[in-house]
């Protein structure tokens, strides 16, 4: 299984969170954030109380199997990129195994 960890901006979420849901991809996690980087957006300033953020992210994640991860990497590059410089970025990790919290079992056990 691989994880996919993408850091969107907040106005490109919903685009891509729909794309990956048409796709098939419906179990994600969305967790709103602040985020620095080597883009610079202009004007930007937190809305926490950091001194080091300079961008509003979204950060979405998602499970799946190993052959299905180059096709949502694909689906969030085309429906998160703009025109502007500081798109984002995707991380993807490999993942040992995942368990249900209600039985114990093993999802990877339950897919083989």
């Amino acid at each position: 299984m691989k994880e996919i960890k993408a850091f969107v901006k907040p106005k490109r979420v919903q685009k891509v969170v729909e794309a990956l849901s048409d796709s098939g991809f419906k179990s994600m996690t969305l967790s709103q954030g602040e985020g620095t980087g080597a883009f610079k957006a202009k004007g930007a300033s937190p809305s926490l109380d950091f001194r080091i953020t300079d961008s509003p992210v979204v950060k979405l994640e998602l499970v799946c199997q190993n052959e299905e991860a180059r096709k949502a990497i694909d689906i969030i590059v085309e429906n998160g990129k703009t025109t502007d410089p500081g798109d984002g970025i995707i991380y993807l990790s490999d993942i040992e195994d995942a368990f249900q919290i209600k039985t114990g079992e093993s999802i990877k056990r339950n897919k083989l």
